[in-house]
C-alpha cells in the first residue's frame, strides 16, 4: 500500500504555490477575452462558389489589424466572422477585402454584441460558477450526512469546495498565462470548459469520499482516521487513474487536431481535469485528514 496522504505537506506547498503564481498571474495579466465578454461583430457572408480557406481569408484581412478575428466555416459556401471592430466603416472594408475572392458575394447578416451585453454575459458566468461550486458543497454534505467519525459531513463538503476552488484557479492561471504570451482568448465556451471541470473533479473526489464511509463504518473506529483514507485512496487509485487517463488522451487528441472552436475548449478542460485528479487525493481527501488532526489536538 502506497503512503499517499502522509507526504501531504509536500503536495500543499506544490498546491499553495501553483494556486499563488496562478492568482498572482491573473491580478497582473488577467484574461485575454474575446468578443463574446468585450463586444464586437459578427458577420456570416456567402460565396457563389467554394467559400476560401479560413487561412486565406486571416491573410486577407490581415491589413485591416481586426483584433480577435476569427473565421469559421459554416456551410459549403459560407463563413462566419468574428472580431471587436463595431462601426460600419470597418465591416465595409472586410467585405471589401472579401470581394476579392469572389465578386458576387452575399453578406448574410451582421450582427453587433454591445458592451452591455458583455457585462450581463460576465455576471451570469461568475454567478453560474459561485451557485454550481454551492450546489456542490450542499449536496455533498447532504450526501454525507450519516457518516461517522470526528469529520463532520460539511467537513466533506469543505473539502470538496476548496479542491474545486484550486482547480478553477489553476485553471484560469494557465489561461492568464497563455492570452499573455501566446493571444489565446476566452469566450463562453471557457465559461462551460470551467462548469465541465466542477463536475467532473467532484465526481472524482466524491468516489473516494464514498470509499472513506464506507472503511469508516467497517472499522468502527478501530483504526486511526488517517490510515482509512490512506487506504480508501489506494482502493480508488486505479478506477480515478484509468479513467482520467481515458480522458485526458482523448482531450490531448482533441487539442493537438481538433479545430479552432474547440480547441482552446479541449485544453481547459485537459488542463482542470489534470488537476482535478490530483486535488481529489492530494487536497480535498488531504484536508479531511488534516481537519480531524486538528480537531484531535483540541
Amino acid at each position: 500500500m502506497l503512503n499517499i496522504i502522509q507526504k501531504r505537506i509536500y503536495t500543499y506547498i506544490f498546491s499553495i504555490g501553483a494556486v499563488i503564481v496562478s492568482i498572482v498571474a491573473i491580478s497582473v495579466w488577467g484574461l485575454n477575452l474575446s468578443i463574446d465578454f468585450k463586444g464586437g461583430t459578427l458577420m456570416e457572408v456567402q460565396f457563389s462558389s467554394t467559400a476560401p480557406k479560413a487561412m486565406q481569408v486571416t491573410e486577407a484581412l490581415s491589413p485591416l489589424a481586426l483584433q480577435s478575428l476569427t473565421v469559421q466555416p459554416t456551410g459549403e459556401n459560407a463563413l462566419f466572422l468574428r472580431y471587436l471592430a463595431s462601426d460600419e466603416t470597418k465591416n465595409e472594408q472586410v467585405l471589401e477585402k472579401l470581394k476579392d475572392f469572389d465578386k458576387d458575394i452575399k453578406l448574410l447578416r451582421t450582427d453587433f454584441i454591445g458592451g452591455s451585453v458583455s457585462d450581463q454575459l460576465k455576471k451570469q458566468a461568475i454567478i453560474g460558477i459561485i451557485l454550481s461550486i454551492i450546489g456542490i458543497a450542499i449536496y455533498i454534505a447532504w450526501a454525507f450526512r450519516r457518516v461517522s467519525g470526528i469529520v463532520g459531513s460539511w467537513e466533506y463538503g469543505m473539502g470538496a469546495i476548496i479542491a474545486l476552488a484550486h482547480d478553477i484557479v489553476v485553471t484560469v492561471g494557465v489561461f492568464s498565462f497563455l492570452g499573455k504570451f501566446y493571444g489565446i482568448e476566452v469566450g463562453v465556451p471557457f465559461i462551460a470548459a470551467l462548469l465541465t471541470i466542477l463536475g467532473y473533479s467532484v465526481n472524482d473526489t466524491i468516489v473516494v469520499y464514498d470509499r472513506v464511509r464506507e472503511n469508516l463504518l467497517r472499522s468502527r473506529k478501530k483504526e486511526d482516521f488517517e490510515i482509512i483514507v490512506n487506504r480508501s485512496i489506494n482502493e480508488t487509485l486505479g478506477r480515478s487513474f484509468n479513467t482520467s487517463f481515458t480522458v485526458i488522451i482523448t482531450l490531448l487528441a482533441i487539442t493537438l487536431f481538433g479545430g479552432e472552436s474547440i480547441r482552446y475548449f479541449a485544453l481547459a478542460i485537459l488542463v482542470g481535469v489534470t488537476f482535478g485528479t490530483y486535488s481529489s487525493i492530494y487536497v480535498a481527501s488531504a484536508l479531511l485528514v488534516t481537519r480531524y488532526k486538528m480537531k484531535m489536538q483540541r
